[in-house]
């Protein structure tokens, strides 16, 4: 009865299941049965006389004990792995077309957590722009350039700037931004003698806007939201799509959301009500984590759609696509996918 509901998104009676069960059943016995499971909140009957679609209880007991889950289906495994090994050598792009590519097979909405910038610093250089504004540039090993502006600390002089920097890129060869920011303070305490104050006034000054309060270092990314609106049937049903656009407007709540993924395994469900932040909308979240050449979690990726998603596709599909990008991101599998 539920695969009839996800295959369809329509109400299954109890006349459907006699045509569709090998167990040979009289219409009159299902709807008994049906009756019970409703009894206990497991299906919902819509409307007088319909048939009756499972619940966000029973979907629950579905998924968790009924669902046979296997691995992804070939052609969906070849156009995943056709994005992933597309050639693109940014992260944040590559991860743009796993998005798109993900939402195209799935008919959802997809969201990726970028990683933050990890790679090793290689440079960093203080510009003067003007005696109340500077700029940092950040080079990183993987040839990525980080340029902000900041308000530098009064009375910064070319010679000032210069020791900065060459402090910081003595700390600084072979360690990530986070690396830096952990040994920086140490070693500032414990070499104050050797650095200029004006310097350190600099350093200090430079470290709070790479940490950029205010302003979320992960990069979300949402592609499919179109998919959402093809699949609603009624009014109820835009509504609920309208709901849930409007809750994917707040980035940050969904970051808090995808944020929870960092703390598991695998993949994580979130039917309707249980997900916290579009409770109402009638969606369904599917998500997993993918991690770094650190086996540390350094992103989260996903679909959303409504609860009649096809879990048994879109699962393993979710699955498979954080395990590879974490591989590709780790350095561990080649342009050819292997």
């Amino acid at each position: 009865m539920v695969e009839g509901y996800l295959a369809s998104g329509d109400p299954v009676g109890s006349r459907t299941l006699t045509r569709t069960m090998t167990e040979r059943l009289s219409a009159a016995t299902i709807r008994n049965v049906m009756q019970d499971l409703e009894f206990l909140g497991l299906l919902d009957s819509p409307h007088v006389s319909a048939g009756r679609i499972p619940t966000q209880r029973g979907l629950r007991l579905f998924v968790d004990g009924l669902l046979e889950v296997g691995s992804v289906n070939s052609e969906d495994r070849d156009v995943m792995d056709a994005a992933l090994t597309s050639g693109e050598q940014d992260v944040t792009s590559l991860l743009d077309h796993v998005s798109a590519t993900l939402s195209g097979i799935t008919r959802g909405a997809s969201v990726v957590l970028a990683p933050k910038q990890e790679a090793p610093i290689r440079h960093i250089e203080f510009v003067g722009l003007s005696p109340d504004r500077a700029l940092v540039v950040l080079v990183f090993a993987n040839g990525q350039v980080e340029n902000r502006i900041f308000n530098p600390p009064p009375g910064q002089t070319a010679a000032s700037m210069r020791e900065a920097a060459n402090f910081l890129n003595s700390l600084a060869e072979g360690r990530t931004l986070s690396e830096l920011r952990r040994t920086m303070a140490a070693e500032i305490a414990r070499r104050r003698q050797e650095v200029d104050s004006l310097a350190r006034d600099l350093v200090e000054s430079g470290l709070a806007v790479w940490e950029n309060p205010g302003e979320q270092a992960e990069r979300l990314i949402v592609r499919g939201r179109a998919n959402l609106l093809e699949d609603a049937k009624a009014a109820e049903d835009l509504d609920r799509v309208r709901q849930l656009f409007n809750e994917l407007e707040r980035q940050q709540s969904l970051l808090e959301v995808l944020d929870t993924t960092r703390d598991a395994s695998g993949v994580r469900l979130f039917i309707g009500s249980e997900n916290r932040l579009f409770p109402l909308s009638g969606s369904s979240v599917i998500v997993a984590p993918y991690m770094g050449g650190t086996k540390q979690v350094i992103g989260a990726l996903g679909v959303i759609g409504p609860t009649r998603l096809n879990y048994a596709r879109v699962i393993p599909m979710v699955d498979y696509t954080a395990k590879v990008v974490g591989e590709i991101l780790a350095g561990r599998r080649g342009k050819d996918g292997k």
